[in-house]
């Protein structure tokens, strides 16, 4: 399937985890795919698994949370491929597991650098190549932090909250100039940010539980490829008429 032969995209945090599934099934579909993360190592591990696969894609380092250095992604990538068709901004951070009350000013900022003022960079310098061009489509990763509250991750809670009501802003000022905005809000997926969940420091209870997934519906975590899947619907001409939702891709925990 072709579906995305003489797009361009480019995939934030596409180093590992959700981001790297996602740039590899754009790639898979047709996509020239730019692959952006600050882990120089594992965004060109993930260029050359494209590359082996036959497909098109190119590594650019960039901080998501430095407006300036995703200014010069969006373009390097527009530089390297004439335009930007589709854009998944992924990259995301977990800083731990505190009380509101007990979160240092450091990491507030820190994880919101990322995690929000991240996406609204991106949508910055992506919005304006789009509208220009005739149209494009973003997809921002949100959470389902993003709709339902949790205990100990109040600056992650806030950041992808946040998420979710500029993917809603977005589409709305951009639904007359054929650009879509949405989201996808994760639950628990097999990805580094789990990892880091279930293996940190931090003794208190998880929000769920790592070994069995009790709290999930389907009663497992998610693969990557997973969202994905659902990334490159959203990107797909099947999604024409969509625009503003964020959709859960939970296992069923958001009809719980």
């Amino acid at each position: 399937m072709d579906r995305f032969s003489d797009k361009t995209a480019l995939v934030t945090g596409a180093g590992s985890g959700i981001g790297r599934a996602t740039a590899q099934r754009l790639a898979d579909e047709g996509a020239d795919v730019v692959v952006s993360d600050v882990d120089e190592e594992r965004g060109e591990a993930v260029v050359a698994s494209i590359e082996d696969d036959g497909g098109s894609a190119t590594f650019v380092s960039a901080n998501v949370a430095n407006p300036e250095e995703v200014q010069q992604l969006v373009e390097i990538t527009v530089d390297t491929y004439g335009g930007l068709d589709i854009a998944v901004n992924n990259a995301g951070i977990l800083t731990g597991f505190e009380d509101i009350t007990d979160i240092s000013e450091d990491d507030w900022e820190r994880l919101i650098d990322v995690n929000l003022k991240g996406v609204w960079a991106g949508m910055k310098a992506e919005l304006p190549v789009m509208e220009e061009q005739g149209g494009g489509v973003i997809v921002n990763t949100a959470s389902e932090a993003g709709l339902v509250g949790m205990g100990g991750l109040g600056n992650y809670v806030a950041s992808k909250h946040g998420v979710v009501g500029l993917t809603k802003t977005a589409a709305l000022e951009y639904a007359d100039r054929s650009v879509r905005v949405n989201a996808i809000a994760p639950g628990p997926t097999e990805t580094n940010i789990q990892e880091t969940m279930a293996g940190g420091s931090d003794p208190r209870e998880l929000p769920f539980d790592t070994s069995t997934m009790s709290d999930v519906p389907m009663g497992r975590q998610a693969d990557p490829k997973e969202m994905a899947g659902v990334v490159a619907f959203l990107c797909s001409e099947d999604a024409s008429f969509v625009t503003g939702v964020t959709i859960p891709v939970d296992g069923g925990q958001a009809a719980d």
